[in-house]
């Protein structure tokens, strides 16, 4: 992934936000975790660990404000948490799906889109403009298949 802390803050600048110091240490969470999906949980513990005072609350209210703000893409796989991940539709148009692990949570991405035809198809067909799409395949891990 190629999203910097410095492409960020320009969205804000661009949305006519401030990028307080909490938001950066969010923002900086998820940098530093770019291949992960993160909750809101996720996230605290991760700041608790470098020894970050932020709350908990100030973590759910910053990630629900960088989600509406389109900085972070909220997703939801089924587990009852919402988890979020940098949001790069504004740097590429590659669509990547995800893996979720039905026994452990895992979540796994891959980057074959192999829905580029259908989806060209269906907005053919359809005369709609399709601007996005997500898949999810559920099922078990290699390690828990081990188990």
């Amino acid at each position: 992934m190629g999203i910097t802390m410095s492409h960020l803050k320009e969205m804000f600048r661009e949305r006519q936000y401030k990028l307080t110091a909490q938001r950066q240490i969010v923002l900086q969470a998820f940098l530093d975790h770019q291949d992960e999906h993160l909750s809101a949980e996720d996230v605290h513990n991760i700041l608790r660990n470098q020894s970050s005072e932020i709350g908990l609350a100030t973590v759910y209210r910053t990630l629900e404000l960088l989600s509406d703000l389109g900085v972070l893409q909220k997703m939801n796989f089924g587990d009852g948490r919402s988890r979020y991940e940098i949001n790069e539709a504004s740097t590429t148009r590659h669509h990547h799906h995800h893996l979720i692990c039905l026994a452990c949570g895992k979540v796994k991405e891959f980057e074959d889109d192999l829905l580029e035809t259908l989806e060209n198809a269906v907005a053919r067909k359809s005369n709609f403009k399709i601007v996005d799409h997500q898949l999810k395949f559920y099922g078990y891990c290699q390690e828990c298949q081990e188990k």
